[in-house]
């Protein structure tokens, strides 16, 4: 289904939507990794990091012109890989495509710039996979090759979207807290 939202940069300027883009991170996040923006105070400070000249920061708005969606991409590598970071959706406008054409819309823009690859982590901080709360040492690839979706653990969304799981940090938040990497192609010419 296609959203009914329109894509445009998120500016300082915009004071109402930077505040928006952070109540949704406090909100998005709260569940599963309520850690990362505690409170508004954490989550304007991630908005207005966002507006750093290597950084790329997108909004989705619905008709009314409210923020229900917001992506952020940090500049890596020379500009060759964009890191996903943020991206969040407001909990009564999910499963209707808008998180698919905020990272289209993120695609286009790294690739423009020169980027090739864009990848994020995503972190498992609560046994959402079969990689959480367990001590992936020694066997580390084999646990990855064996993950399971446990608890609605959003590898699988990004999946959907075309990335591929690229690998995992043990204990990245801690013991049994693992941050699982996905990355995608988004342009250049492939290795031969």
């Amino acid at each position: 289904m296609e959203p009914e939202v329109r894509i445009a940069d998120l500016v300082p300027e915009d004071g109402d939507a930077v505040v928006q883009a952070a109540e949704l991170l406090v909100e998005g996040f709260r569940e599963y990794w309520p850690e990362a923006w505690p409170d508004l105070d954490s989550a304007l400070a991630e908005v207005r990091e966002s507006f750093a000249p290597d950084r790329i920061s997108l909004a989705a708005r619905d008709p009314e012109g409210r923020v229900v969606g917001w992506i952020g991409g940090i500049r890596q590598y020379d500009g060759l890989v964009w890191e996903l970071h943020p991206l969040v959706v407001h909990a009564a406008h999910r499963r209707r495509g808008i998180a698919r054409a905020l990272v289209a819309a993120l695609e286009r823009r790294t690739a423009d710039a020169g980027g090739i690859t864009l990848w994020l982590g995503s972190d498992d901080m609560s046994g959402q996979t079969s990689l959480g709360g367990v001590d992936l040492y020694p066997d580390v690839l084999g646990h990855l090759a064996r993950i399971r979706n446990l608890r609605d653990h959003p590898y699988e969304v990004y999946q959907r979207l075309g990335f591929v799981i690229t690998g995992v940090m043990p204990d990245a938040s801690g013991p049994g807290r693992p941050d699982l990497f996905l990355a995608k192609r988004i342009g250049g010419d492939r290795a031969g």
